[in-house]
């Protein structure tokens, strides 16, 4: 066992400690307020209600734990359990060029992942959701979606990994310099096509009828000089009971989209109001700064493992004998999260920054109070929290507790 074995063993063990331990705080922290709504919720949210968002945190994060110790079992199978050796011996007894055999064992290493990975999926969708009344999904249609993604991963992978592994072994030392400009446009390009393209396979799509709440939207948008393709209702209620409402596209394919579960809870103004929240991450160029963040830290991150894909030790610390860039790239991607997660904390609090600032922009531009009432009535029927764990919550959450959203508001209303 070389020294880089125990140092990835020893943080991987700390990093599901800490996931363990902080569930348990947050498990433990909601049950102790279970029975008493927050005072500044009293009017708008029944005991019932509370109970129930207070029951289904409880149980996804009962079960988040049980994710968790699969989850490292599992990497640590595909890792120095030799799942990932023995899945590269076998493309390399195919006989097949590097680029070739690199390509087949990544996608088949991402398919087999996705596989093992489907029993917590199903629990969380049919047992869990199904408990309390959020989802909607038929096995039929689930299956449907899985295989659709599965297409995707080829159509899509399939020429990105090509053209990855022939930079990395035709570019010279800088390979993770083109490298980056390709997962860069990439990026650019998924986002470009996701609206009209690629969403569109998994929902449908229709243009929000002419009505009052279109025409508040359209004064939103117009008076704060925000132009996008369309404003859109997707139906959402056939997967699940939750609601949403979120932009989509840069550019000219820039569009809005409201989950149909969303239109059927809140009033034109506050569904106005949500929108401007929307708005304002545009507006306070939030989207702008993390595409920024997330380029940055990919050109870093390529740049470490264009210094490790020529180190041994690497590949034999994580259990594989044979060095290849496909060998790197793939473990490259796998144990990243392990080395990076006690940075989460940092990034979400630059994104509840972000959230506060959006509400700020919404109070602007429309009635601080609407977005409130808008945002308790989604709080009651997502069943979300009002009583995280003060830690937890900062450690994970993008978004600011309810209490401290609502008391930010509730000073510009």
């Amino acid at each position: 066992m070389n020294a880089f074995t125990i140092l990835f063993l020893s943080l991987l063990g700390a990093v599901l400690l800490t996931e363990l331990w902080l569930a348990h705080r947050h498990i433990r922290h909601v049950l102790a307020h279970r029975d008493t709504v927050p005072k500044a919720f009293r009017k708008q949210i029944s005991i019932e209600d509370h109970r129930k968002a207070a029951d289904y945190t409880v149980a996804h994060t009962r079960f988040g734990r049980i994710e968790n110790v699969y989850g490292t079992v599992l990497l640590l199978l595909w890792t120095v359990g030799g799942g990932l050796e023995w899945l590269d011996r076998a493309w390399n007894g195919i006989g097949r060029g590097q680029i070739v055999t690199g390509t087949g064992f990544m996608l088949s290493a991402f398919v087999l992942m996705g596989l093992l990975e489907l029993p917590t999926s199903l629990y969380q969708t049919f047992v869990i959701e199904n408990r309390f009344g959020f989802n909607r999904i038929k096995p039929g249609l689930f299956l449907a979606d899985l295989v659709k993604k599965t297409l995707l991963l080829g159509i899509l992978g399939t020429p990105l990994i090509l053209a990855a592994l022939w930079l990395m072994q035709q570019t010279g030392a800088l390979w993770w310099v083109y490298l980056w400009l390709l997962w860069s446009g990439f990026t650019l390009l998924l986002m470009w096509a996701y609206p009209s393209l690629i969403a569109p396979i998994f929902n449908k799509f229709t243009a929000l009828e002419e009505n009052a709440v279109r025409q508040r939207i359209q004064s939103l948008l117009e008076r704060t000089g925000f132009r996008s393709r369309g404003i859109f209702v997707m139906d959402g209620s056939r997967r699940s009971a939750h609601g949403n409402a979120y932009f989509t596209g840069f550019g000219k394919t820039k569009r809005v989209v409201f989950f149909d579960t969303l239109l059927q809870h809140l009033g034109d103004k506050e569904i106005e109001a949500v929108l401007a929240h929307e708005l304002g991450h545009f507006k306070r160029r939030h989207v702008i700064k993390r595409m920024i963040l997330t380029l940055g830290m990919s050109l870093l991150g390529l740049a470490v493992l264009g210094w490790l894909v020529t180190q041994p030790w690497f590949y034999a610390g994580l259990g594989m004998t044979q060095p290849s860039t496909h060998a790197a790239l793939t473990l490259f991607m796998l144990v990243g999260p392990v080395f990076t997660f006690f940075l989460q904390p940092l990034f979400a609090w630059g994104s509840r920054r972000d959230e506060y600032e959006a509400d700020g922009y919404a109070a602007e531009q429309t009635d601080a109070g609407e977005l409130i009432s808008a945002l308790v009535k989604l709080y009651k029927e997502n069943a979300s929290t009002l009583t995280p764990d003060p830690l937890h919550s900062a450690f994970y959450d993008s978004h600011p507790p309810a209490a401290l959203r609502i008391a930010h508001l509730t000073g510009r209303s």
